[in-house]
């Protein structure tokens, strides 16, 4: 490098920033966009934040396994390191090909995220970054590796370290610098190292092979063995602390071949296909279970018409209640929190805020039930997709030790969306028709994100990507664990290559193995950037294009049932709304599957009674929606219930119970299950009861008459469910993984108030008596002096360096070209704000003007 070269290096990272172009720091501020909350003022600004701890640990979470490699390789090289010596620590002596295609891009990564900076012959870790990666008996770096000479002879005494010299066969020197540096001169020299090794005896070989991978430290005792003392006496192990030795950096690298890393991993690991479908069974079977999703959504939500279970004090769902709404959906229990979250994260279901606090579906509810079946599981689809709220954690324990209920706090996972949204588009990235390898998804994901996730599949990222997948397949998103058509369209995905044909029915599977043809993916050297997030309008477009594929496969609600002399019912497929309402008071549902079958039961009959609907009504009914001709038992059962309906009155005297019948009053009244009503007779027609008229109703309905309750005025009354809905309620918020990715609007304000800002802060000035140099504090002049230079600069047409104080006491520098002054304001261009601007004189604290050749 010539001495112009050096010259222009930079020697900060803030230099090196100011040195970027635009495009350059909207890369930066859009791949750490907790750099721009807020704004910085300039760009030394900038930099700072940008190598805090706290920046700095999220920018390492976020790369992949070979960029956060290759920074840790930097972290062991001298600094400032050259390309070529990074590049050697990664490929090692045989040069992997692998890991010098992958190199550029990975180094490139680094320098776009401001974590590494400098030319290609001076490269520098952010001194943050090097803290975190470098290796330290505190923190062993994943590298394995341990001090280099210099670092653990620090402490050593001169005359020790010369006797190592003479035992390596290196000729003394006058001082302990030299000699460390000619002791790492001998094991930075291959031909030299592999001399020194040749005449090391085999025990001695052994120790350095159980210690070249790490962890480099080891015990010895007072008196070490011989094959100790051979590598102690030439510095091959250097004491540390007493009783502890280290295998210098150097030694090891020279056995490990010059490998930084004992796997070093340039490439992304294949996601494995694990079958093969049609895509045309793939779409079916994902849009049966899609409207599944929907009946199971419906079928909550009604049964909590009439107001939910009550709110925990903590908040959530009780144990009770969640195993009470999975016997009612016939799912296991961490299928019915899904889907009782899936309902909360949608704004479907919500607390009512009342004293007695219960779960209720909300106004939404209803508007949603009116919507087309395809758009109500986009809504749902999306709503899952964008939720933190996560329901596989739900039973665990929070930091406190606390259960994590359903619908309760501690939930949200702000990692879920971000890893939904990569499973689904790994998925869409196979053959269409291919399911993944869960195995091989988890090692994936691991790659991406090598410092969030263990290798192990226990950690929060294995468990999302998990869930993902058997959420998306209860959703409809997938279909035999193949990401179907819609399922593509919602995420934005590209059709990918059709699948091969395979020989098979459309409902085989083809377990992957050696001897499948389906294609193989050859990865780039470099894994796809992250999706940029998509705008409202995108989602909404996206979601609209899912449902138009979606809507041909769902199947069409139907009019009609098929009675049976047994007294049931069989709805061959999903019914038309009116129709299953109806039904659903008329009869209970016996069984479920791809047929509903319901059975009718006196009871059932007098519940549509009491709903207001006649005998008459009851029987035009059925025969209006049955393919087969109404059976005569049912008839006979509906007639016989009518019969008896209403004939005994119940109302409010505490409670009476009045017949024309007085048989039948007789006959309750011997009834010995009647005594705890306590019953008495008041006429031939009337009983009085000292139970209320609900207890009283209840009770004659258990021994088996079918009583009425009937208004003040002797009217029959009638009864119907009473739909409990919440107040207006909003979904749950997502909890952000961090700030949001900036939109290009605010990138280029942003990017257009740094530099001017850092023009503010960096442009050179005359100095002045009141202002004699920069100092980074702002200048200072009498208000005469503002006066006479600000008008000055008018006249001239000079750019002016000022200090301002604004109404909240906020001091800043600003570069303005004066236009006007008057009235006490001056106007002029400001620079800093890139717009023209007034300012009260009273609060500039003082002015400059520009040294000559920037004005």
């Amino acid at each position: 490098m010539s001495s112009d070269e050096k010259q222009v290096a930079p020697r900060s990272l803030a230099e090196a920033l100011r040195a970027k172009d635009d495009g350059s720091l909207a890369a930066l501020l859009r791949a750490r966009p907790d750099l721009i909350t807020p704004v910085p003022t300039d760009l030394t600004q900038l930099a700072t934040r940008a190598g805090t701890r706290a920046s700095v640990v999220r920018a390492l979470e976020r790369l992949d396994r070979f960029t956060l490699q290759t920074a840790e390789a930097l972290a062991v090289a001298p600094e400032p390191a050259d390309r070529e010596t990074l590049l050697a620590l990664l490929a090692g002596d045989e040069n992997d090909p692998a890991v010098v295609g992958a190199f550029p891009h990975a180094l490139a990564a680094l320098r776009e995220q401001a974590l590494v900076w400098g030319p290609d012959d001076r490269l520098r870790l952010v001194r943050t970054a090097r803290e975190l990666l470098a290796p330290s008996p505190q923190h062993p770096s994943p590298t394995g590796l341990g001090p280099t000479v210099a670092e653990a002879t620090s402490g050593m005494s001169p005359g020790r370290i010369q006797e190592i010299l003479t035992a390596a066969g290196l000729p003394t020197t006058h001082d302990a610098v030299s000699a460390v540096a000619s002791l790492t001169g001998l094991f930075t020299d291959r031909a030299r190292m592999a001399e020194l090794l040749a005449a090391a005896p085999p025990d001695s070989l052994d120790v350095l092979s159980r210690l070249v991978w790490g962890p480099p430290y080891g015990q010895v005792t007072a008196d070490p063995a011989s094959r100790l003392r051979w590598l102690l006496d030439r510095g091959l192990l250097l004491p540390t602390a007493p009783g502890t030795v280290v295998l210098p950096r150097e030694v090891a690298l020279h056995l490990r071949a010059g490998r930084a890393h004992r796997d070093t991993q340039p490439l992304p690991p294949a996601v494995e296909p694990a079958a093969t479908h049609r895509p045309q069974v793939v779409d079916t079977t994902a849009a049966g279970q899609a409207y599944t999703s929907l009946a199971t959504i419906e079928e909550l939500l009604k049964d909590w018409d009439e107001g939910g279970p009550t709110v925990l004090r903590a908040g959530g769902l009780s144990v009770r209640d969640l195993k009470r709404t999975a016997v009612a959906l016939d799912v296991p229990e961490p299928v019915a929190a899904f889907w009782v979250e899936l309902a909360y994260a949608a704004g479907l279901l919500a607390s009512d805020g009342e004293a007695d606090e219960r779960y209720a579906a909300t106004p939404a509810y209803d508007e949603w039930l009116e919507l087309p079946a395809a758009e109500r599981w986009t809504r749902l689809a999306t709503a899952w997709l964008s939720a933190t709220r996560t329901a596989g954690v739900i039973g665990g324990r929070d930091t406190k030790e606390r259960t994590l209920a359903a619908l309760g706090p501690g939930l949200d996972r702000s990692a879920a969306p971000e890893v939904r949204h990569r499973v689904l588009t790994l998925l869409a990235a196979l053959p269409e028709g291919a399911s993944a390898s869960p195995d091989s998804l988890v090692a994936r994901l691991h790659w991406e994100r090598a410092l969030r996730g263990a290798a192990s599949s226990d950690d929060l990222r294995a468990r999302l990507a998990r869930w993902t997948l058997s959420e998306a397949e209860s959703l409809g998103i997938t279909g035999r664990g193949a990401l179907s058509a819609h399922g593509r369209a919602l995420i934005g995905a590209q059709p990918s290559a059709a699948a091969p044909e395979t020989g098979t029915d459309s409902g085989a599977e083809q377990a992957s193995g050696p001897g499948d043809k389906l294609p193989v993916h050859h990865h780039r050297h470099h894994p796809a950037p992250p999706p940029q997030p998509r705008s409202a309008a995108e989602l909404a477009s996206a979601a609209a294009r899912a449902g138009k594929l979606l809507a041909p496969l769902l199947p069409e609600p139907l009019d009609h049932v098929l009675l049976q002399a047994d007294l049931t019912a069989v709805a061959p497929g999903p019914l038309q709304r009116p129709l299953a309402d109806t039904l659903d008071v008329l009869a209970d549902v016996e069984s479920k599957g791809g047929a509903t079958v319901y059975r009718f039961t006196p009871g059932s009959v007098r519940r549509a009674l009491d709903a207001g609907r006649s005998a008459s009504d009851l029987h035009a009914f059925l025969s209006e929606h049955s393919r087969t001709p109404v059976p005569q038992p049912l008839t006979y059962l509906i007639d016989d219930v009518a019969r008896r309906h209403g004939h005994l009155r119940i109302g409010s005297a505490s409670a009476y119970v009045r017949c024309d019948d007085d048989a039948l009053l007789n006959e309750i009244v011997a009834d010995k299950r009647s005594q705890g009503l306590r019953l008495r007779r008041l006429a031939p027609t009337v009983l009085a009861a000292q139970a209320d008229p609900a207890t009283l109703l209840e009770g004659l309905r258990s021994m088996g008459f079918a009583p009425a309750a009937e208004s003040a005025e002797g009217d029959v009354l009638i009864t119907r469910a009473h739909a409990h809905r919440t107040p207006p309620r909003t979904a749950p918020e997502p909890v952000p993984d961090g700030p949001p990715s900036p939109d290009t609007t605010l990138l280029g304000a942003a990017i257009r108030a740094i530099r001017a800002g850092d023009l503010a802060s960096t442009t050179p000035h005359k100095p002045t008596a009141a202002a004699p140099g920069r100092n980074g504090t702002l200048p200072r002049t009498t208000s005469a002096e503002t006066l006479a230079t600000m008008q000055a600069a008018v006249l001239t047409g000079d750019t002016l360096w000022i200090g301002y104080v604004n109404a909240e006491g906020s001091a800043s520098q600003r570069v303005i070209a004066p236009i006007k002054v008057e009235g006490g304001f001056v106007t002029a261009y400001d620079h800093t704000a890139d717009e023209v601007r007034t300012y009260p004189l009273h609060r500039v604290t003082g002015v400059a003007e520009l040294a000559d050749e920037q004005a």
